[in-house]
């Protein structure tokens, strides 16, 4: 099996700053690298578009993601995106996408504090493209993979919940 992933940085990606004591989104591919290490049976194509927190991100960067979908030959995407504007870009994605098995994931808690919270989701992710799917835009967090729409970030309780 091929999948792309397409990394656009988010809090899965971050990493402490010492010298200006900030958590920054690198441009690398570290946190990712660490995770694929394990899977002996996949083909990962790594893409790095926009590198950004998910809060700083607009429609210009959105385009970016889609026009890098559309020119990816791979059905298979897992999009690696920072959790606060994921919902918004799965949608702006769906408005153009139709014809890929697209899932989306991230992490609250970035990989480098601790690894257990980006691992699952990106294991959960790559789990579900195995399995026979139709094309779609899917979300892939916290124990659970669904259509994009259907799960949504709830920040008084720090989790991602299933809406019906």
């Amino acid at each position: 099996m091929k999948v792309t992933i397409i990394n656009t940085g988010g809090t899965f990606n971050k990493r402490y700053n010492a010298i200006n004591g900030t958590l920054d989104v690198p441009t690398d591919n570290i946190a990712l690298d660490k995770i694929i290490a394990s899977c002996h049976n996949v083909e990962f194509e790594i893409k790095n578009v926009v590198s950004k927190d998910s809060l700083d991100m607009n429609d210009n960067d959105r385009q970016l993601i889609t026009d890098m979908v559309k020119q990816t030959p791979t059905d298979n995407i897992i999009i690696v995106h920072g959790t606060d504007t994921i919902d918004l870009t799965a949608a702006f994605l769906s408005e153009q996408i139709t014809n890929k098995k697209i899932v989306f994931t991230g992490a609250m808690i970035p990989m480098s504090i601790d690894e257990v919270e980006a691992t699952m989701n990106f294991s959960q992710a790559l789990g579900f493209l195995n399995a026979p799917i139709n094309d779609g835009i899917y979300l892939a967090m916290h124990g659970v993979v669904v259509e994009h729409s259907k799960l949504k970030k709830d920040k008084s309780v720090g989790k991602f919940l299933v809406e019906e």
